[in-house]
């Protein structure tokens, strides 16, 4: 069977980049598949893979130039973007028919026209790592006039259209997001794994705070620093440690010294990680929206009881309110701050989620999710043999 994924890059040190390249690796590995990856900007002499992939997965890297359009203002900065879209597209187009998949994969949200609107032999399947009302939102939030925010809703308005006329499947990470895809031809919800090596199950007894992810907008750490402002006033010896980079990064320092918090340290991203986990007694996301949170799950694997915002649409799905954790209305600093407060205070209710989380991250392990897409993929290519 031969599968292409398409995808923006591989260099970046995020979730869905993470996954996609153990997904791929399990399956020309274990299952012996002929897979290939086409990024589409990334350039391997200044931007390596971020995870390694397996000698077996093909990369092919078209190089295309997706930034050059910010070097304009508008409006020539669309007639850029429609030149760089048009490249991306024939060079796209002419790949993949060279390589003559039987399933073709678009990895998010971003490229998802481009690769929908060809016609292809292949059984077109869209991959969701971002929940579908979401598509674009940075976009939006980051865009200031009003017209271009007009501009930027029906240029989103068409994208979802043509996914839901053109994908033969799409794949969501949780059954919240999948219920939006509704007018899509088909949807199939299959949530991520984690397979990080566990080095020790965490004792819930160290006074550390865990929060894991890009330092960007979505991920909600200037809500996150707010409720560290009330509660450590009363827990002064306990410490928050967030791991990751992006652009915030002096936005958020400067939140931190403008508020003169207290225990609080923004650490680069590290590739030890599970250690970090384990040495940890809560694990925290206040995002303002997730296709999944793979920090979750990894963090219910080392047994550290989490505490979420109900953020559309993935983080309620993997902690269950009062299981593994508490999950908390969207927005509410208040009372994020108040379950925060008493997790710091009750080791005996931390054990307990603990326990919990162990178990039912067991249901994320990577042979039962993997055996999902197989099934997936035979199903979609018996469908084409009897069309």
């Amino acid at each position: 069977m031969k599968i292409v994924y398409v995808i923006d890059s591989l260099a970046s040190k995020g979730g869905a980049e993470r996954i996609i390249s153990e997904k791929m690796n399990y399956l020309v590995d274990t299952l012996g598949y002929d897979v290939t990856v086409i990024t589409c900007y990334q350039f391997p002499e200044s931007m390596p893979n971020a995870y390694p992939l397996s000698d077996n997965v093909s990369q092919i890297n078209l190089q295309v130039e997706a930034h050059r359009q910010y070097r304009c203002h508008y409006p020539k900065r669309l007639w850029e973007k429609w030149k760089y879209f048009r490249e991306l597209r024939h060079r796209l187009r002419e790949t993949v028919k060279s390589i003559n998949p039987d399933i073709l994969i678009g990895v998010g949200y971003t490229l998802a026209d481009v690769v929908c609107q060809s016609n292809y032999r292949a059984a077109v399947i869209i991959e969701s790592h971002e929940a579908k009302m979401f598509t674009l939102s940075n976009e939006l939030h980051q865009e200031r006039l009003l017209l271009l925010k007009f501009f930027v809703k029906i240029y989103k308005y068409f994208y979802i259209k043509t996914i839901e006329q053109k994908a033969n499947v799409v794949v969501t990470l949780t059954e919240q997001d999948a219920q939006k895809w509704r007018k899509a031809k088909r949807v199939e919800t299959i949530p991520n794994f984690s397979s990080m090596q566990i080095s020790s199950i965490s004792t819930v007894k160290n006074k550390k705070v865990i929060a894991v992810g890009r330092l960007e907008w979505q991920k909600g750490y200037d809500r996150l620093l707010s409720i560290w402002e009330e509660t450590s006033r009363s827990h002064p010896d306990w410490q928050l440690n967030i791991y990751g980079e992006g652009s915030m990064k002096e936005k958020l320092a400067n939140q931190i010294s403008q508020k003169e918090l207290i225990n609080v340290h923004i650490h680069d991203f590290t590739t030890n990680i599970s250690c970090l986990y384990a040495e940890s007694s809560i694990c925290v996301l206040t995002s303002r929206f997730e296709g999944f949170s793979l920090v979750l799950l990894e963090a219910m694997r080392h047994g550290v009881p989490c505490i979420t915002f109900d953020c559309p649409f993935g983080p309620a799905e993997v902690v269950g309110n009062e299981t593994c954790g508490y999950v908390v209305e969207n927005g509410n600093l208040k009372l994020f701050a108040s379950k925060l407060s008493h997790l710091m205070d009750d080791p005996n209710t931390r054990k307990t989620f603990s326990l919990n989380a162990i178990e039912k991250a067991k249901t994320y392990d990577k042979e039962n999710i993997m055996r999902q897409w197989q099934r997936l993929f035979e199903n979609l290519i018996l469908h084409k043999q009897k069309t």
